[in-house]
């Protein structure tokens, strides 16, 4: 049996983190030279958005931020703002085959949002700016699953011993979850913090291949052979946001194998005793997880961990 399918989905007032009272770099940069304030006196600059300043055209600055001003500081709020789209083309097929039963489903799909957990954080100056692939997204998901009943019970005659022996396995090649390009900085002068991840600062992109590679080849204390072209991002300039989109390129993608071996044991008509022997992972196969996506980081571009290595498990089970 074979099906295909369209899904698509829309959310909407999807719950995110806002801040209700940013930093602004016209502020900030009006009064960041020393010739700009009054002799003496601080000048403003990243995480200067709660300071106190004296312009020498006159008056005081306190804080940079509004609408609620300097008595409330950085105020993140939770806010139903945040909207996800997903379209995606899914095709199953189930099929036995004498001893043999599979179910294979292949998934190619697309998944945007400007929130994809609360603590994404939206730009509060331009929610567009936030979009990007959702936090989940993965391009191609092919997945069989599959049982195999051993013909043991065929070597002579059927019995306790020589029936009721499966494998069983699951197989999944996928692409990786997107990679989160962040600057945990404050260079845009928004004051952005609290419950928001990396804030809102995101680095500047120049156009250009990322070149992805194989995760084995990085060199993260030479650094050569990142996983993707780290030289296409630079930090955002002072007062400006950066252009990069947040997510946009996949990290390392799954190529992922469990299995087991099964035993059954009928003691009676009601009663089961069953043997397992499971291997997650069983090839050893390396898992490679995202690399840094955080431009300050000094591992920026390369992949540093990988998920669990090959683990084994036995067990009995009673059944009645």
């Amino acid at each position: 049996m074979v099906s295909l399918s369209y899904v698509g989905t829309q959310g909407h007032r999807l719950m995110t983190f806002l801040e209700a009272n940013p930093g602004h770099p016209d502020v900030c940069l009006s009064v960041s030279q020393e010739s700009q304030v009054v002799p003496g006196t601080p000048t403003c600059g990243p995480y200067g958005e709660n300071g106190v300043y004296y312009p020498i055209t006159g008056g005081v600055i306190n804080s940079t931020r509004s609408p609620l001003g300097s008595n409330f500081g950085n105020s993140v709020w939770m806010t139903p703002m945040a909207n996800s789209n997903y379209n995606s083309l899914e095709v199953t097929a189930r099929h036995p085959v004498g001893r043999l039963e599979f179910l294979v489903g292949y998934t190619l799909s697309k998944s945007l949002d400007n929130g994809s957990g609360t603590k994404d954080g939206v730009n509060p100056l331009n929610y567009g700016l936030t979009k990007a692939l959702s936090a989940f997204d993965a391009t191609h998901n092919f997945v069989i699953s599959y049982t195999y009943r051993l013909p043991f019970d065929k070597l002579g005659h059927a019995n306790r011993l020589t029936s009721g022996w499966r494998l069983t396995g699951i197989t999944r090649f996928a692409t990786g979850l997107p990679v989160y390009i962040t600057e945990s900085d404050d260079n845009s002068l928004m004051g952005c913090f609290g419950y928001i991840t990396g804030g809102v600062d995101e680095p500047m992109h120049i156009p250009g291949p990322l070149n992805i590679t194989d995760p084995r080849k990085g060199n993260p204390a030479s650094g050569t052979e990142p996983y993707f072209n780290a030289s296409l991002f630079r930090g955002e300039l002072v007062g400006q946001l950066g252009n990069s989109n947040r997510r946009f390129f996949h990290g390392p993608g799954l190529n992922n194998w469990d299995m087991g071996l099964i035993k059954e044991v009928r003691l009676t008509e009601s009663k089961n005793l069953q043997f397992r022997a499971e291997f997650f992972n069983i090839f050893n196969h390396a898992q490679f997880n995202s690399p840094s996506g955080n431009i300050l980081n000094a591992y920026f571009g390369f992949v540093m961990s990988a998920r669990a290595p090959r683990i084994g498990q036995f067990g009995i089970k009673f059944e009645f």
